[in-house]
Parts: structure tokens; sequence; C-alpha cells
């Protein structure tokens, strides 16, 4: 028995060729939104750096936990989450993962006894350490559209949008 030909599968308009149109138009809107030209930026960056690290150690959310956690110490998860912009969900995982590969540990926490406070083992130092020496590649392919100097004023701007203080 033969089977009637299937119709053509309608693409997705986000997939259609739109001979550029989207892209004029995007250009066009970071003229009048950079809030959205920032967020698109991110994104394309985000995409760049979890490429580049697939299959790899550490994921970019627990090499920013063990990151925080060396700068400032133990910290809760609520606290990890919100600083590093990290869904709560997201961190439960991430933390979990990291626990249970030895790099942190969580004990309960020394001024909130109904929370825990997750703090970096020797082995999450070692591992940092390592994800550290690997992000200088990964970065400088990331931000490859930028010179040197461009990259330096990004920074900067990007420190003064977030009110945080010239570096020295």
């Amino acid at each position: 028995m033969a089977t009637a030909p299937r119709p053509a599968r309608l693409a997705s308009p986000s997939r259609a060729d739109d001979s550029g149109e989207r892209r004029r138009y995007f250009a066009a809107l970071t003229l009048d939104r950079p809030d959205v030209a920032l967020c698109r930026a991110t994104t394309a960056i985000a995409r760049s750096i979890d490429e580049r690290l697939s299959g790899g150690p550490l994921t970019v959310p627990q090499h920013l936990v063990l990151k925080m956690l060396a700068a400032v110490g133990s910290c809760s998860q609520q606290e990890l989450s919100e600083q590093l912009r990290i869904d709560r969900s997201v961190m439960v995982g991430c933390v979990d993962a990291l626990e249970g590969a030895g790099l942190v540990r969580r004990e309960r926490h020394p001024r909130d006894r109904r929370a825990y406070a997750v703090t970096l083992t020797p082995e999450g130092t070692a591992a940092l350490a390592g994800a550290e020496r690997a992000m200088a590649p990964v970065l400088d392919h990331a931000f490859a559209a930028l010179t040197p100097q461009e990259r330096a004023t990004l920074v900067r701007l990007t420190r003064k949008l977030l009110d945080v203080p010239p570096a020295d």
C-alpha cells in the first residue's frame, strides 16, 4: 500500500531566509536600545564560551561558583545564586555536582542554622587554578572581534554601568 506524500514542512519564521531583514532590524535596534544590544552580545559571548568549554571538567556556572568562593569565602547557595545571577534551581545542581566531585562541601551556616554554607575544598582550589589557566584562550576567542584597546574600553564602560570603581 502506497502512502501519500507528506506535505512540505513549513519553515519556522525564525529559520526562514529573510534576506538580511532581521540583521538590519537588530543593527538599527542597537542604536535605539543599547540594553537589547548588551543582552544580545551577552548571549553571543556566553554561547561562544559554553561551546569552547563543553566537555571540559567544569561548566561556566561551576567555574564561577569556585571563583567566588575562592575570592570571598564560604557563602550560602542563595547568596551565590543572587550574586552570580544563576537561577536557584540551576545552582542546586551546580553545587550538588561540585560537592559530588569533592570540590566544595556544604556546612551549617555559622550565622543561620537553617542555611548551609558552601565552602571550597583544597581539591576545588586546584580545579579552579586549572580552569583559570584554560579561560584566557576561551575569552580571547569569545572577544576576537574586539581589539585589545576595544576590549579594555568595554571593560571600563561595563564597570561604569555597574558602578564599580575604576581598577588601579
